[in-house]
């Protein structure tokens, strides 16, 4: 029974002297009174609790300084730039397709070339539309014939007003049978839309197709929209005109400047995300339709306090970093906003150019004096068993590294 009594006092013991936060877990639960290395701000409490013999005992362990190495706080930025990969479609593209079914007679174009607006793909059978086209032509002609020949007998008065209309009806009727079957032999050749490049045709001469047959495809790549998905929380920042970077991942090195073109008016609801569309110039024609793109748009981010990563603390009520005023030290509760490999993004009471311990915290606590290794108050070792372990503050770019004594 003793033995596990005396056990259960050196691990109690310990536990205050190496858990930095003991003393606070003690006066949560009312037993700060058998706290045996209280902060330097709690000593007057327990003066007055444990009596003048016990107060004496825990000044002389309180004023122990901890010694502390230190590192500058810095500034981060996060958000600041958008990553995200995107696939390239022509400016313009176009599925040629036939507006009326026969056998294709003729190709006179060759496939994956240039073509102008107008310029002629494939050539139907067109024999029938032909003779449909000079038959309308001979029943224009006799019905300008007609009308003329009634014109003079009306003005002799040998015909009537009534026949001479007639006539002149029987004429446009015949003109408009005409621009149909005219309209009819045109839709047996096929040309261009737009101009651009010509992709490979998906027919060959003596070919039947129809109307849902698709011959070929044409793509306008004199520019380049690059379609990409940004998260919803970048929805704010994506606006028409704003300055965009991108990297085709066939050509690594070459990067091509442009801007976005389109915004899309929702988020979508399964990926959560935004599409977005940027234009990019294709001058030399070395980009194509259907190459995948790193693209980078920029922001203004989101900037906040940065520390080393070996004075992020932790205890039951969440992280928190000792910072040193005046040698005296406080906590800071702070919370992580983005853990990078050689510092941490925090929300925290922190400015710039405050100092927040990264070695030596075991023996920190609130309030208590510490002592700087390496700082201006580092005293002379008279002996080499009376040295003292050296190092110095740590530079911004050794804080990066967590390098130390």
């Amino acid at each position: 029974m003793l033995l596990s009594l005396i056990l259960l006092a050196v691990a109690f013991v310990g536990w205050s002297w190496l858990y930095p936060g003991a003393h606070d877990v003690l006066a949560r639960n009312g037993l700060e009174r058998i706290s045996l290395f209280a902060p330097a701000g709690d000593e007057a409490k327990v003066d007055t609790a444990a009596g003048p013999g016990a107060a004496g005992r825990v000044r002389g362990r309180g004023q122990r300084e901890a010694l502390v190495i230190l590192a500058p706080v810095e500034e981060g930025l996060v958000n600041d730039k958008l990553t995200a990969i995107g696939t390239g479609q022509a400016v313009r593209s176009v599925s040629v397709r036939t507006l009326v079914s026969g056998q294709i007679a003729e190709i006179p174009i060759r496939p994956g070339g240039k073509v102008e607006h107008g310029d002629v793909l494939i050539r139907l059978d067109a024999a029938e539309e032909e003779l449909a086209v000079e038959k309308a032509k001979l029943t224009v002609n006799d019905a300008k014939a007609k009308v003329e020949r009634l014109q003079s007998l009306v003005a002799s008065r040998a015909a009537s007003s009534v026949e001479a209309d007639q006539a002149q009806n029987a004429l446009e009727s015949a003109k408009v049978a005409l621009r149909e079957a005219e309209l009819d032999l045109s839709r047996r050749t096929v040309t261009a839309p737009i101009s651009g490049s010509l992709g490979i045709l998906s027919v060959n001469t003596g070919d039947y197709v129809t109307s849902q047959s698709e011959i070929a495809r044409i793509d306008d790549r004199s520019e380049i929209l690059i379609e990409f998905f940004v998260p919803e929380r970048f929805t704010s920042g994506m606006e028409v005109g704003k300055q965009v970077t991108a990297i085709a991942i066939s050509r690594p090195g070459e990067t091509f400047e442009g801007q976005i073109s389109e915004v899309d008016n929702r988020v979508d609801e399964a990926s959560r995300t935004l599409r977005v569309r940027a234009q990019i110039a294709n001058a030399d024609d070395t980009l194509r339709a259907g190459m995948s793109f790193e693209v980078s748009v920029g922001f203004d981010g989101e900037r906040w306090p940065t520390v080393d990563p070996l004075a992020i603390q932790w205890d039951s009520t969440g992280s928190y970093v000792w910072q040193v005023e005046d040698n005296k030290a406080r906590r800071v509760n702070v919370t992580i906003i983005q853990r990078n490999a050689e510092t941490v993004l925090v929300k925290a009471d922190l400015s710039t150019g405050d100092e927040v311990v990264t070695e030596g915290v075991q023996s920190v606590r609130p309030g208590a004096t510490v002592r700087v290794i390496g700082g201006a108050d580092r005293p002379e070792a008279s002996s080499p068993a009376d040295q003292e372990p050296t190092a110095q503050r740590v530079s911004p770019d050794k804080a990066k590294s967590g390098d130390g004594a």
